[in-house]
């Protein structure tokens, strides 16, 4: 099982966000699954690289030659993957990915995610998408989607494709994910 996760270059100013994305790398490893991911060394991307690889866990990471030219790329994990753009980092990660997850994270986190979820509503992908909303970090995306709901804008079968949880073992659990 590949799991693509989107998430933030930085860690915020809550350390609540980096024992989410711990949690999360742990049970990748109780459930054997590979972390797909940007293939970033810092902030939440880092973080999570970080401890699947010191649980033995396997780390795939797509990232532009321009971002390896900046130094960001994780020269640690299992395999990284140099692309010649964002577009085709997306595309590389979308190929490889049998389930996605956002976790909180800034515009290329909300970039990635509204694009995958974009892709599943023109039913170019069926794999499933979750959010993981640590500390309630999406509620207001959460709420402008309701809202967008409510004014017609997305149908109620599209936002109710998209899973919610606070907690990384639920969500996982909703997202299909269980202890090997």
């Amino acid at each position: 099982m590949n799991v693509c996760v989107f998430c933030g270059s930085g860690v915020g100013h809550n350390p609540v966000y980096a024992s989410a994305a711990k949690e999360l790398a742990l049970l990748f490893c109780k459930t054997n699954t590979t972390l797909v991911y940007g293939g970033g060394n810092i902030g939440l991307m880092g973080i999570l690289a970080d401890e699947v690889l010191r649980n033995q866990g396997q780390v795939v990471g797509i990232i532009p030659d321009f971002l390896v030219q900046r130094e960001v790329g994780h020269q640690g994990i299992t395999r990284l993957e140099i692309v010649k753009s964002m577009h085709e980092r997306k595309k590389r990660m979308a190929d490889l990915a049998d389930v996605f997850i956002a976790l909180p994270g800034g515009l290329g986190t909300l970039d990635e995610l509204a694009e995958i979820l974009t892709w599943k509503q023109l039913k170019l992908i069926r794999q499933p998408v979750g959010l993981l909303n640590t500390n309630a970090y999406f509620d207001p995306l959460i709420n402008q989607m309701k809202l967008m709901v409510d004014s017609g804008f997305l149908r109620e079968e599209n936002f109710q494709d998209l899973q919610i949880h606070k907690a990384p073992a639920i969500l996982l659990a909703l997202l299909g994910i269980t202890a090997a």
